[in-house]
């Protein structure tokens, strides 16, 4: 059976990725998920702000509540700050 994978990873490779992940410890794990979703969330603003370059931070964190987590949040949170 041929499997078809969607990353680029060598399926060795990939193999020995989740054995390491597998063994790792709680803190650790936690640790590697707080840094993804922080690298995650810091790439989305230096697009946003490459974007638009003319927006202050006030208004370029606005525009990433808006894109993530809605219009109405972004509204409230534009009301909110006034």
């Amino acid at each position: 059976m041929v499997m078809n994978y969607l990353s680029d990873t060598k399926p060795e490779a990939e193999k020995i990725l989740i054995s390491l992940l597998q063994k790792s410890n709680l803190a650790n794990k936690i640790l590697q998920v707080c840094s993804l979703t922080n690298m995650t969330i810091n790439l989305s603003k230096r697009a946003i702000s490459r974007a638009n370059p003319d927006l202050c931070k006030r208004e370029l964190d606005i525009l990433f509540v808006k894109y993530h987590y809605g219009k109405i949040l972004a509204e409230k949170l534009s009301n909110y700050l006034i």
